[in-house]
């Protein structure tokens, strides 16, 4: 008999399946609805805008971020309008908050208000479009419009090539009105200027130069202006619901277990307050000749420590607050006590830091540094305020409150002129003590020429210089120059500056401010 024959099976390897993956639930909840089809008033805004920046905002920053701001603010409008949106009274007061820190470039030269008042009206125009009420909706919508960046450019694409496939016959005309409107300004334009000299001067002052070098940057300033707009106006239309995100509290502790050590740092923070005052109405004399240091030793050793311990507490409370027991009324009433304790001595920690900084400018002079640390001090002293006011009346507002609290903050710091209170300040000092720091007086903004002129000659010289010869080599256009920069350039012309002695016989460093 042949032997049998055994057939075995061939293992078939499983081809590579792809399996599609649900989102998370959280990431469906604030996903945003599908926008609208773009309107051409959203279009014509967006393009306002693009031009605008590549014309407008080459030279600096003044009037000009506002020019720009108008037809951004109009794109997202049109595309809110078109997508149902009505605004609200928060939504009001963020656009009228963002507006008002685009005011700050056009009237400070100095460049780190300029700053921080820029990115805060961006962050308070996000807050806007997405208009956020919980502490996710505020802090994620603050930034929430750089996501919209993509998703922008591809929804104005498709809009364009919709009308461009169903509307090509309307198309033709408005291009060569445009075209024709265009040419006929520029002809006209140029013939009238070659014919009065007054013309041409008013026609320079509101036409940007532009030449073919500064093409490549006018080019990426108009690409800026028309990805945020349309940034702007895609999140209009379809937001996301950041408000949607749900932050679980953490699990309830007992007690004693979340108070005892809630009461021993606030027993902790009593006896240092005791100890400050006991200072406070006892004098320094007496702790400085026990410690062996000086004012402005004891003011350094303790300030940045003082000022860390305000940013710790406001942690801890945060998350004391998460932990806290929640089983009635009794709970309630423990949570208020404790933390309304550690609020209000904390308050007194930060009333001893900026003591403080008192004795330290006192003693070594304001600098843009200790302005700015003192500025947060106040600004996180304001938060426990509020905090302490949410205990009593509620917490729904408390994360507007901070966000808006924050964005004054700025707009004051900006207004105030940070760079011309350091002048004020060194000035005094200066007559009092005799005592200033010309290298460093070289480095502020024009900002600060009205309250250096009080100094005598030959420090007045040394001290402006520097911002003298930026101010004579820089001719910015009107819509980029500041209110600052308009001031002292007046001063200068009228009390042009005079030297009777070389500066480096003050103390200037020659070689650092050779201009």
């Amino acid at each position: 008999m042949p032997p049998a024959v055994h057939h075995t099976q061939q293992q078939v390897p499983q081809q590579w399946v792809y399996v599609k993956s649900e989102p998370p639930q959280w990431l469906t909840d604030i996903r945003a609805a599908p926008p609208a089809a773009i309107r051409p008033a959203t279009l014509w805004s967006v393009l306002a805008t693009a031009v605008l920046s590549a014309l407008l905002l080459g030279e600096g920053l003044g009037l000009n971020l506002l020019f720009v701001a108008v037809p951004a603010a109009l794109a997202a409008y049109f595309a809110a309008r078109a997508a149902g949106r009505r605004p609200r009274p928060w939504t009001l007061a963020w656009a009228l908050g963002g507006l008002a820190l685009l005011v700050v470039p056009a009237l400070r030269d100095a460049g780190w208000p300029t700053f921080l008042a820029v990115v805060s009206a961006l962050a308070l125009g996000s807050l806007v479009l997405h208009g956020g009420r919980t502490w996710p909706g505020v802090l994620m919508g603050s930034v929430g419009l750089l996501g919209s960046v993509g998703s922008g450019m591809a929804w104005a694409w498709r809009g364009l090539r919709e009308r461009a496939h169903g509307s090509r016959d309307r198309w033709g005309p408005v291009v060569r009105t445009t075209a024709v409107a265009v040419l006929l300004l520029v002809v006209f334009g140029a013939l009238f200027a070659g014919a009065d000299a007054a013309f041409a001067d008013l026609l320079g002052g509101f036409v940007p130069e532009v030449s073919v070098a500064d093409g490549p940057w006018r080019f990426f300033l108009f690409l800026l202006g028309l990805i945020g707009a349309l940034a702007a106006a895609r999140t209009a239309a379809a937001p996301v619901r950041w408000d949607r995100l749900k932050v679980r509290r953490g699990r309830a502790r007992g007690r004693t277990e979340w108070a005892l050590p809630l009461i021993v740092l606030d027993l902790l923070f009593a006896a240092f307050n005791a100890v400050q005052l006991a200072v406070l109405f006892g004098g320094y004399d007496k702790v400085l000749r026990e410690t062996g240091l000086t004012y402005s030793e004891y003011a350094r050793q303790g300030f940045w420590q003082l000022l860390w311990a305000t940013l710790l507490t406001l942690l801890v409370i945060a998350l004391a607050l998460r932990r806290s027991p929640r089983d009635g009324a009794r709970d309630r009433v423990l949570v208020r006590a404790v933390l309304g304790s550690l609020c209000a001595l904390t308050l007194i920690v930060v009333a001893s830091a900026l003591r403080r900084m008192d004795l330290y400018v006192e003693a070594y002079g304001l600098t843009r540094l200790r302005i700015s640390v003192t500025a947060m001090e106040l600004w996180l002293g304001l938060v426990i305020v509020l905090i302490m006011a949410a205990g009593v009346w509620g917490a729904r507002w408390l994360p507007r409150a901070v966000g808006a609290s924050a964005a004054a903050a700025v707009l004051a710091f900006g207004l105030v002129s940070p760079d011309g209170l350091v002048a004020e300040q060194n000035v005094e000092r200066f007559r009092s003590s005799g005592k200033i720091d010309l290298n460093y007086l070289q480095e502020l903004s024009a900002d600060a020429v009205p309250a250096l002129y009080e100094l005598p000659e030959p420090y007045r010289f040394c001290a402006l210089r520097g911002t003298a010869e930026r101010l004579e080599e820089d001719k910015e256009p009107w819509y980029a120059a500041s209110l600052g920069e308009a001031r002292a350039r007046e001063l200068l012309r009228e009390r042009p500056l005079t030297a009777s002695v070389g500066c480096a016989e003050l103390g200037l460093d020659e070689e650092r401010y050779l201009f």
